[in-house]
Formats: C-alpha cells, structure tokens, sequence
C-alpha cells in the first residue's frame, strides 16, 4: 500500500520488518475561538510583513510536530529519527519564517549503535516526542521514548540551551504530549491505538499514575501522536491516523477522562501537488486569539514537511480548519502578529563554519567521533572510519534539502587525504549517491557513485558503484549536488564539479531518489570522509552554500 495510506503505524512497521508566559501546551485562559477583532485582524494580515502565506510554509524535512508559543516566540520541535545532536527546534515569531534555534537532545547516549559500533540506529532514535513550556520555573521541557523501552525528559531554560537530562521514567510513552496544566501538574497523553494518560511528580521526574483514557474503534484502525492540551477547562488530545487523518478527543471532567472523539480531518486534499493528506502535528494559539494548526504532508523524497491552516471553534468545544475549496489551502491570510525583533535567520544561503561550534542546522549521521572533526573558519574531518560501506562511516554531516529544488555546492581541500580515503558529498538515504574525491595509490580522481541501498531492515546491500570519473590534482575542488525533491515520477539528482569555482562539469547519470515512506527521513545533503584502508587522512570544507532556482 502506498506511503500516502498505510495503515500501520510507525512501530508496527518497524517491528513486523525574559517575561515569559505559558506556551500553547500550557492551559488557554482566553476563550478557544478568537474575538471578532482578532479575526478580522488576522483576515487582513500584520501591516508591515506579507499579506499571505504560501504552503508548504517549510520545504525542508520536519515532522512529527509539536508546536507551542512563549510570549510572542513559536517554537516547533521535530523528529530525527538516528541524526544527532536529536530533537531540533525552530524559532519563529509569525508562524510562518521560521529558522534554527537549538536541539534538545545533544547527544544520542542511548546505546553503542547511536555511534555505530557494533550496531546501527538507522530509523530508531528520536520518535514523535513533546515540547513544552513550564511558567513557574521558566523551564523548556522535552519529552520522548526511545526504542520502545524508556522515557527520557531534557529541560533547558533556553531553547538554544544548554540542555540536559532531567529523568528516565522506565515506561514507553509511545508519540507523547506533554501538558502543563493551569496548576503547574505535568500530564503525558501517549499511546498507539490504546491511548493512556500519564501523571508525573512535581519534580517531573517520575510517574505518579496512569491510566487507560481510550482505545480507538477498530472501524478507525489505529491512532497516536498525541498533542495533550487544556483549553476553556477542557482537556483535548489531538490524535493522527497515520497517514491521512486527524481525531481530537474532549473531556470536560479532567485530565483522565472520559474522553469524547471527533473527526478533524480525513483524505483531507493537501496543498503539495503529488504530496499526501495533512495530518499530525499541533495546534496553536496567537496572543491574540487567532488558532492554527500545523500539520504536514508526507512528500518524499524531501520527506515530512509542515503546512499551515487557520482554525476556528464550534460553539461547543470542537476545532474546525479553514478550507479553501474543500482542501488544505495552498495560501491563507497571514497570522496577525507583532512586529517580530528582529528577521529570522534564512534556511539557505553560506556557511563558512566560523567560530568553533557546529550551526544547529547541522546533524551527524549517527554520534560523531567527536576527536575527529572540528570548526575553525572551515569544517576538518579527519577519517573516523576504516569501512568500505558509507553508512557504516562516522562522522559524516547531514543537512537537509530544501525544497522543491535546490543545490549543495562545497569546497573541498582534500590534499591531506590518504591513499584508500573517500571524501565528498553526497545525497543520502536508504538508496544514495555521491561525489567526491577518490585517492588511491598516491593519485586522485573525482568520481561519481551510485548503488548504495539498504534493504527494509537497514542492512547494506550496496555499497555503491563507480558511474563516472575524471583525474584531477592541486588538492582543491568544488563539487555540487542538485536535488529536485517534488513528489512525483522523476525525482532526479545531479551531480558536478568544478576546479576552478566558476564552470561546473556534470559527472555521472542522473540519480533517481527513493520515495519509500518506511525510512521515514527524507534526503539529505551529506558531507563526508571515511578511510578504506587506514585512519589519518583527512579534508577540509572551507565553505557550504545551499541555494534554490
């Protein structure tokens, strides 16, 4: 069945093969649908930024949303699955242009496959988990399961953190939101199909109760990724059905039920031309009452990527998107907001990696090897690897594509790589490609690779074959990969280089990127350096553009 309508959920898939005030997990004391003002405020737009907003509002890979606002500040969190650092934040102050923030999970410190040794975590990690705000200690809490065993809960007084581990709770809470109720009590709704409440101490650091809330009909099949908030007294759990539909549960007599369900949304038509129904994610509340939603569509190869809507409020308690013509609206009025402090960092442009740490737009594929890279006006990666297989090789640098099109043009030093060394970039997923630079028996050639593939268990079963070459020397190179990551038949990447940073030479086929769901992340672009024979070598990447047609 296509990835636009399975009917599994993502674990039965895997095991069969400041000022600050409450965010929008926080209890809502303002009535659910806005004032008349506000809507009509929100109709028009904010004066001084654009009047409407286009779907999808980020081409990028961000799913399993959650979505909350601290004073006039949105913050979104996402999934990333087996990349580390995990959890990333976006930072946003109209819904709409958002950039990179933090991440709440700095390390993967959940067994020996996170660094690849011995093992792999391709598709495991950091789930559908939650992000919350807590007033009375003005603290950001990030809550998530790992590998279906244990619960673990980050906090951080600041979304760029430093964040650290507050607990582990030795129970799953399977695609868990957390709620901050109005009297500072910590509530988790979790669950697959059987949805259940969790209470937490004071401390946030143990469970105090739980408690069964509702096990879905079977004429509906499976539910999860729970969004818990509180809103007018009542406590609503925002469910998905993966992956074309939307259920809210109500209560109007505490956290622990009983609940009532309602449909939001079902083969609701999306606003991506070949992309899926809009589903998961959260809603949110403006400061001045305006309700919306975020959701996203599933549009692989690029991934899970967040779309917009407005909402408003029955009478009696029950969400309802805005519709144009029936569908998820491709534009919509935009939010009416503040003027923002300042304009928000774009998701493309240059890195020159200056200063000493990492840009939290980048995520390592696995745990890197932290004695073997480095930032200093320029990225170093020294081999960390002897492998033959790329996604056994640490240390190699991820950064996701922006769609529907765009290119990922490097400049690579490789004049201290060693003889046996692999060095470029690369378009990586279950099925991947790359440029780059081969250096074998003291010469070095750039090459083009195709035929890497894993099978649905995430073992290699390519490790790729040469398509195309060309001698090259004086140890610097630019080298390009474009990526059109429009859902659809064609799907291509290319790849080019250059000697002189000016004309680009193609090299190789076009290469055809997979759109199977069951790898969940998208592609991305991928900066790496392994050694085939022996360690020592390494490159130098003086500079990183990322830019779109």
């Amino acid at each position: 069945m296509s990835w636009t309508h399975h009917p599994h959920s993502r674990r039965r898939a895997l095991t069969t093969a400041t000022g600050l005030i409450a965010a929008t997990a926080v209890p809502m004391t303002t009535a659910p649908r806005a004032t008349a003002s506000a809507r009509a405020a929100e109709a028009q737009g904010p004066s001084a930024a654009a009047a409407s907003y286009t779907n999808p509002v980020i081409w990028q890979d961000f799913a399993d949303i959650d979505i909350i606002r601290v004073g006039d500040t949105y913050y979104y969190s996402a999934s990333t699955m087996h990349y580390s650092p995990g959890a990333p934040i976006l930072r946003s102050y109209d819904l709409v242009n958002w950039e990179f923030a933090g991440h709440s999970v700095p390390v993967l410190d959940f067994g020996a496959k996170y660094d690849l040794n011995g093992a792999r975590g391709y598709v495991r990690g950091i789930w559908a988990s939650s992000l919350a705000y807590r007033p009375s200690n003005r603290t950001f809490y990030w809550l998530g399961q790992i590998d279906f065993a244990k619960t673990y809960i980050y906090t951080a007084t600041a979304v760029e953190g430093p964040w650290s581990r507050l607990t582990t709770i030795n129970n799953a809470y399977y695609d868990a939101g957390l709620l901050v109720d109005s009297d500072d009590t910590l509530y988790v709704a979790y669950g697959n199909t059987t949805i259940s409440v969790a209470q937490l101490s004071a401390d946030g650091r143990t469970q105090v109760r739980t408690q069964q809330v509702f096990s879905t009909p079977s004429s509906i099949g499976t539910l999860e990724g729970s969004r818990f908030y509180k809103i007018n007294g009542n406590y609503y759990i925002f469910l998905t059905r993966p992956a074309n539909g939307q259920y809210i549960l109500k209560s109007t007599s505490g956290p622990f039920g009983p609940y009532t369900l309602r449909q939001v949304l079902l083969d609701l038509r999306g606003p991506v031309s070949g992309g899926g129904v809009p589903h998961q994610g959260g809603l949110v509340q403006t400061a001045s009452g305006a309700w919306h939603y975020m959701a996203f569509v599933d549009a692989y190869p690029g991934g899970r990527i967040p779309v917009l809507a407005p909402i408003t409020w029955t009478s009696d308690g029950w969400p309802t998107i805005q519709l144009v013509n029936g569908a998820w609206g491709t534009s919509y009025p935009s939010p009416a907001v503040p003027a923002p402090p300042r304009q928000t960092t774009p998701m493309t442009g240059v890195d020159t990696f200056d200063g000493t740490t990492l840009k939290p737009k980048w995520e390592w594929n696995h745990n890197p090897d932290n004695s073997k890279w480095s930032v200093n006006n320029g990225l170093t990666l020294q081999t960390a690897t002897v492998t033959g297989d790329l996604y056994w090789a640490r240390n190699t640098l991820t950064h996701r594509i922006q769609g529907p099109t765009s290119t990922a043009t490097i400049q690579l030093d490789y004049s201290t790589m060693r003889d046996g060394d692999r060095a470029g970039l690369a378009l990586l997923r279950d099925s991947s490609a790359w440029i780059g630079i081969k250096r074998d028996g003291g010469t070095t050639r750039v090459v083009m690779v195709n035929g890497l593939t894993m099978d649905t268990n995430w073992n290699t079963t390519g490790t790729g074959t040469e398509a195309a070459s060309a001698a090259v020397s004086g140890g610097r190179i630019w080298l390009r990969a474009t990526a059109d990551i429009r859902p659809g038949a064609a799907r291509p990447g290319t790849f080019s280089y250059s000697t002189d940073g000016t004309t680009f030479i193609r090299l190789g086929p076009s290469f055809t990127m997979g759109n199977d769901w069951r790898f969940f992340m998208g592609y991305r672009y991928a900066l790496f350096n392994y050694a085939t024979q022996a360690l020592g070598g390494s490159v130098r990447v003086a500079r990183f553009e990322l830019s779109t047609p």
